[in-house]
């Protein structure tokens, strides 16, 4: 009896050990989380010197005519975004230069031609910050932060943030509890039947030069059920890019490629032919 009223005993402790890590930091504000949140993903000064950024890796997509598509993503301050993901030997083509943006795809003769973002895609673009994302220097960007309540995400306690950008758009961040790194955000996007909620989450964070940075992002429409995830291979961090890259291809001054680094500058991010 002795014996089992001592495993009974460790049980109990076990648990109580096991629910005390789970309970998340009660009495935080807003603002400490975020501060928390800054501080797990390598400090503000950090990310504040970070202009450039360039990812290379592949999606797996259970929507595509093959298993893995390579991208390439290449940002820069304030938000200016360059993305190609090549499927089948074809490359698409997606780029913003802060204020308007362009999509090329190729045609079934093969041959590309630019268009312009619709009104919907150039709100959005001009929503997202990229780089760093909402909470990092949110007060600067005019960004608005409040916590709405704990939810739990894939099993782990998490702060749930609303965040009111300038253009009056709400979104929605949630915080791991214990690590203070991001896991999931929410947006609204215009669907072919109406308004549909995207949901991202972030995993497999890892450090890169003192910064924290989630290498599997997964996104998905919330009422679909179905997502697809990047993995990225490589970061840089403050790789050469000029202004051109993120231009309609054809623009007056604009540079036949680019070279982003010699880490991560794979074929994809030359500039295509106009």
């Amino acid at each position: 009896m002795k014996r089992i009223a001592l495993w009974v005993l460790v049980g109990c402790l076990t648990a109580v050990m096991y629910a005390c890590e789970q309970i998340p930091e009660h009495g935080l504000s807003a603002d400490q989380i975020v501060e928390k949140n800054v501080a797990a993903r390598g400090g503000l000064d950090a990310w504040r010197k970070i202009q450039t950024m360039a990812w290379v890796g592949h999606v797996e997509s259970a929507n595509a005519p093959s298993e893995e598509l390579p991208f390439a993503l290449a940002l820069k301050r304030p938000n200016m975004t360059r993305f190609e993901i090549t499927v089948l030997n074809r490359r698409t083509v997606r780029m913003f230069n802060g204020k308007q943006g362009w999509k090329m795809s190729p045609s079934a003769t093969g041959s590309s031609e630019a268009r312009p973002y619709t009104m919907d895609e150039l709100r959005s673009a001009h929503d997202e910050q990229v780089i760093d994302g909402l909470l990092i220097d949110h007060q600067a960007k005019g960004i608005e932060v409040a916590l709405d309540g704990i939810d739990k995400i894939d099993g782990h306690s998490a702060y749930r943030l609303s965040a009111k950008l300038p253009s009056g758009v709400t979104r929605h961040v949630w915080v791991d509890a214990q690590s203070f790194l991001d896991v999931k955000y929410d947006r609204e996007v215009r669907g072919p039947h109406g308004p549909v909620t995207v949901e991202v989450k972030y995993g497999d964070y890892k450090d890169v030069e003192g910064l924290q940075i989630p290498f599997t992002i997964e996104s998905g429409v919330v009422a679909a059920g179905k997502s697809d995830k990047l993995i990225i291979d490589k970061v840089s961090l403050n790789p050469p890019l000029d202004d051109t890259m993120f231009m309609r291809p054809g623009s007056q001054g604009r540079r036949s490629s680019v070279s982003v680094n010699a880490e991560v500058s794979p074929p994809t991010l030359s500039r295509p032919s106009p």
